[in-house]
């Protein structure tokens, strides 16, 4: 039970000294979780106080369930614009079918997270790599503030792909309103000072209430600054989605591309902390958490959340000891529901742009794209295969495309290993790859090869070829060929039965050559023994080296 619920844990030895400091973060987590859940909202398409059940409800069910103490729960902005821009071509412009739909999302999202649970499936989830996410990112970082743009120029906007948006755009800027620019351009470079100066501080906060009261004391409404208008007051009731999953097509895909997301987003950010503050989080129970959230959210008129960054890092700065200060800011935003939602009535939405401008310049990793440029142009590729993807498809195919990309890698490495020819490292008894160390020594008349990865039914063909090849690049007669087999941690029935294969073509005339392998570990020593091996390759030893093994040639061959 204290696996299953972590407050177990960590509330028998709760220090009453930490309270202040959970109290004051959740307050201040809270501040900061106001306009940017209002702008999260608006980008997700359902009406702005969505935005504050999700952080209101998805908080208090992490902090039950969650193994990170500083991770904050929350609508994300890539998530929101998935969401967004999908339910838009489902709900046929009703704004209540649409809401059902976005709770609905988050339900399905719910149960997907807790089956994953069960199977202990985090570790699939884990398969898409930094570099495609990163490309990934930057996509939606693009796509997410092109939708704003229309809002801060305070013109309409269009268009349903990337390059159509851009088109509109374009054609509308004749029109800009440069009274709703200006005063937006005013909020973007005060929350931009502020996170410079005054990082983990709830400054977006401080330029909310700024645009309410000069919208509040001057006629700039008249002028065409739009507000969000009255919110309900009060807390949501609580009720499961009326929609069924079986009735709204391509709600699965959209709740398991959330998933991702969610996933990723959340366990990037608690394993972030976690190395700050010298302490392990569980990525399995972060699923069980995550579909807490998600269930808690769909039954509390939201849509799906994830741990974000950005409110971690301001929930982590402002001191929080524990998930109880997930508490605090739910019952912080509980009271302000109760109490002072009129007095977000003149919030502009032009400063909801601005939010949301902000927050995603953060996704677009400038420095990272130019370390896979250094580094590998294959990775750089990949990270710009799925930017593109994302411009071209949209967020929610480019989360597939995404995963499809990542899935192609693991699977291409995984069937073309590299297969190295070894030579003596010069003054000892030791091998190393003779392409990264042309120094070293080959062997006369014996091929020395390594396969740097598991030999299955799938790689065994190319595996076959590329240690022919390396035999064939033998200058003189061949005595024999030594396969170390160090860095092969599997071997499956198919593998074998291609070393045995090879052990008879190799012994065969006109070569006439013994095959050995050596540094077989012991799984793969009792398979290769149980397949009948040692009567084609001799002993599978424990203690025979590469060196052993070329020594052993030479003398018979001698």
């Amino acid at each position: 039970m204290t696996a299953l619920l972590p407050p177990l844990h960590w509330l028998r030895d709760y220090k009453l000294k930490a309270l202040p400091h959970d109290v004051v973060a959740g307050v201040t987590l809270a501040a900061y979780a106001i306009p940017v859940s209002l702008a999260y909202a608006s980008l997700a398409g359902v009406p702005p106080q969505y935005g504050l059940y999700c952080y209101l409800f998805g908080g208090l069910a992490y902090a039950v369930f969650g193994s990170s103490p500083q991770l904050a729960i929350g609508p994300t902005s890539a998530i929101s614009m998935v969401v967004g821009t999908t339910i838009a071509g489902m709900a046929g412009g009703d704004a209540q079918h649409w809401a059902e739909i976005a709770g609905l999302t988050a339900l399905v999202l719910a149960v997907i997270s807790v089956l994953a649970w069960v199977f202990r499936l985090s570790v699939l989830v884990s398969f898409i790599s930094e570099s495609v996410l990163t490309g990934f990112k930057a996509g939606a970082a693009l796509t997410i503030a092109l939708t704003q743009l229309p809002k801060l120029f305070g013109v309409p906007g269009g268009g349903s792909h990337f390059a159509e948006r851009v088109w509109v755009l374009g054609r509308q800027l004749s029109d800009t309103n440069w009274v709703v620019l200006a005063f937006g351009l005013a909020a973007i470079a005060l929350l931009v000072a502020g996170e410079r100066f005054l990082p983990g501080r709830p400054v977006a906060l401080v330029v909310v209430v700024l645009a309410i009261v000069a919208v509040s004391l001057t006629p700039l409404t008249a002028l065409g600054v739009q507000t969000v208008g009255i919110l309900p007051q009060g807390l949501p009731p609580l009720h499961r989605p009326a929609l069924r999953a079986a009735e709204v097509d391509g709600v699965i895909p959209l709740a398991f591309a959330c998933f991702l997301l969610a996933y990723i987003e959340g366990v990037s950010a608690a394993r972030s902390l976690a190395k700050q503050h010298g302490y392990a989080i569980d990525p399995r129970q972060e699923l069980l958490a995550l579909g807490a959230a998600n269930l808690a959210t769909a039954f509390g008129h939201g849509y799906p959340v994830a741990g974000g960054l950005s409110q971690s890092v301001v929930n982590d700065k402002a001191g929080a000891r524990t998930p109880l200060a997930l508490a605090f800011a739910s019952a912080t935003l509980a009271l302000c529901l109760l109490f002072l939602t009129g007095l977000l009535q003149n919030l502009p939405t032009v400063v909801l742009a601005a939010v949301v401008l902000v927050a995603v310049k953060g996704l677009i990793k400038i420095k990272e794209l130019r370390h896979l440029w250094r580094v590998s142009r294959f990775e750089f590729a990949m990270a710009m295969v799925a930017l593109l993807g994302v411009l071209a498809l949209g967020i929610l195919r480019g989360v597939v495309l995404a995963a499809l990309i990542t899935l192609l890698l693991v699977i291409g490495r995984a069937a073309r290993p590299y297969v190295a020819s070894l030579g003596l490292i010069p003054g000892t008894r030791r091998y190393s790859d003779l392409k990264v160390s042309p120094d070293n020594e080959a062997i006369p008349g014996i091929a020395v090869v390594r396969v740097e990865s598991s030999i299955m039914y799938f790689n065994v063909d190319h595996v076959r070829e590329e240690v022919l090849a390396r035999v064939a690049d033998v200058a003189e007669p061949l005595r024999g060929v030594v396969w170390d087999l160090s860095s092969t941690p599997y071997v499956d029935v198919a593998g074998a039965g291609m070393i045995a294969e090879l052990a008879r073509e190799l012994a065969a005339p006109p070569r006439r050559a013994a095959l050995r392998l050596v540094d077989a570990r012991a799984r793969v020593r009792q398979l290769l023994r149980a397949e009948g091996l040692e009567q084609h390759v001799g002993p599978i030893g424990r203690t025979d080296s590469v060196d052993d093994a070329v020594r052993e040639l030479t003398a018979r061959s001698g």
